[in-house]
């Protein structure tokens, strides 16, 4: 019972990323938002909980592991009743800030749990596996869970779902689960947490509005911030006794190639999952509820994948897995480019399930490499660290991948009607333009194909790259070794 209770938090964090997609329609109707106010709306979360979820994960390891999750619990619970109840859009914007706070508190939080909680190799990762699982299952069932709340009720449902969970898990929790905390606790790094939290949002920040606004001012200057305070922060861990991330764990080959494979694996999915969703609406003429339910058999492929990575550990070692489970995804991202985008959308889907399968493999065996590799004193920080990874290889996918297919897009749309500068930004724009014209139409739907084809051939680089870098830096702990 203690697993369920720790799933139920890593799939409402990872479904309220996506939810607002869905009920962002409805959102702006009532409460009239500015173009800019949405878009905050839209990235607060992601930015707060990027900038947090490390620095969290070592308050856990210095406060209690339980106790943050509670704590995150019921600020998640309230931030949810109030953006529920929202009267207007700077409110939800700023319910949406301490939403992503008590997110970044759950989400490492249970990793750390499941660490001291399977304390056998074997149910640790079979525990991490259901962990990836639900995680993953957020993002699929966020746009789902909404477009059916919301055919039957108003906007404010979407988050008002999450408040009886939480109830459920702030009153479970000190019952079913064991308080976990660094046995030798230190002070906690409050400035080195400042610090990675300025640079990992500043960062951020950077990547996300180069990619909606174009390289900047205000781009440039984020990432002078990021780049001036991972700075600050490596001169400062040179001096002190306890910083808040132990540097010495990335000269453990294990540990640094799990986070770099997170990273990886982050990039090339998140990047393409950004365009798919978009691709497969237009393409079919599928209504967003629509679209999400078609996006399940690629989520079988997850289910399968962290299967596999629960059962094989005892035939084959753990750093093997992570190698073939990221070579797995560059092979799907292959399938997708070469015969999922221009076949039909059963090629497509088939080709998404490889890519999940592998992601499902490799992303719930880094975890556990992680995990295992950090000392318990620190598995906070180390879960932490794991998930920053992920939130900043997701929003570099989103920024390279998602850039790769705009360009494409605008340059087929450039030759094709240079008369309209309207169809060169988005999708969107160029449907709109040219609707009821069936040809052009086509075109534009061809030319986001191209798109989606590049950002596929993109994601399978990465990712083979990855396999081969990975399978190097491996090599000596593999031969002879089973964790």
């Amino acid at each position: 019972m203690g697993l369920v209770l720790l799933l139920l938090p890593a799939l409402l964090v990872s479904m309220d990323i996506s939810i607002l997609f869905v009920a962002a329609p409805e959102i702006s109707v009532a409460l009239e938002p500015t173009a800019s106010q949405m878009v905050w709306a839209m990235d607060i979360y992601g930015f707060v909980i990027a900038g947090l979820l490390l620095p969290m994960g070592g308050l856990g390891d210095r406060i209690g592991r339980r106790r943050l999750l509670i704590i995150g619990a019921v600020l998640f619970g309230i931030a949810s009743a109030f953006l529920a109840f929202a009267p207007t859009a700077e409110i939800l914007i700023v319910a949406r800030a301490v939403l992503a706070v008590g997110g970044a508190t759950l989400a490492p939080s249970t990793l750390a749990l499941i660490r001291d909680m399977f304390t056998a190799e074997r149910q640790r990762g079979i525990a991490v596996s259901a962990w990836t699982v639900a995680f993953a299952g957020g993002s699929v069932l966020g746009p789902i869970v909404g477009g059916v709340l919301l055919e039957h009720f108003w906007w404010g449902s979407v988050f008002l779902v999450n408040v009886p969970v939480m109830l459920v898990l702030v009153l479970a929790a000190p019952w079913l689960l064991l308080e976990s905390r660094s046995a030798t606790p230190h002070p906690y790094d409050l400035p080195g947490a400042a610090l990675v939290t300025v640079s990992i949002v500043a960062a951020a920040f950077a990547v996300k509005h180069t990619v909606s606004a174009g390289p900047g001012a205000a781009s440039a200057a984020a990432a002078v911030i990021a780049a001036i305070g991972v700075t600050a922060y490596v001169l400062r861990h040179r001096r002190i006794a306890y910083p808040l991330l132990d540097a010495s764990l990335f000269r453990n080959r294990r540990f640094s190639s799990a986070v770099a494979a997170n990273a990886a694996i982050a990039l090339a999915l998140t990047g393409l999952g950004s365009l798919a969703f978009t691709f497969v609406q237009t393409t079919h003429s599928f209504s967003a509820l629509q679209a999400a339910m078609w996006a399940l058999p690629a989520f079988a492929g997850t289910l399968l994948g962290a299967g596999m990575a629960a059962a094989i550990p005892l035939r084959f070692p753990r750093a093997a897995i992570l190698v073939a489970g990221v070579v797995i995804a560059g092979v799907g991202f292959c399938v997708v480019a070469w015969w999922g985008v221009p076949g039909t959308l059963w090629t497509f889907l088939f080709g998404y399930l490889v890519i999940t399968t592998g992601a499902g493999l490799a992303t719930p065996t880094a975890s556990t490499l992680i995990l295992s590799e950090a000392p318990q004193a620190r598995t906070g920080s180390a879960s932490g660290l794991a998930e920053s990874s992920t939130e900043l290889g997701g929003a570099m996918g989103i920024a390279i991948l998602g850039t790769a297919a705009a360009t494409v897009y605008t340059r087929v749309m450039q030759e094709l009607a240079p008369s309209e500068p309207r169809a060169f930004e988005t999708v969107a724009g160029g449907m709109e333009v040219f609707r009821g014209d069936a040809e052009m139409l086509q075109a534009v739907i061809a030319a986001y194909g191209d798109g989606v084809v590049t950002a596929s051939l993109i994601g399978a680089g990465v990712c083979l790259l990855a396999g081969v870098l990975l399978a190097f830096a491996l090599r000596r702990r593999s031969i002879g070794s089973r964790g």
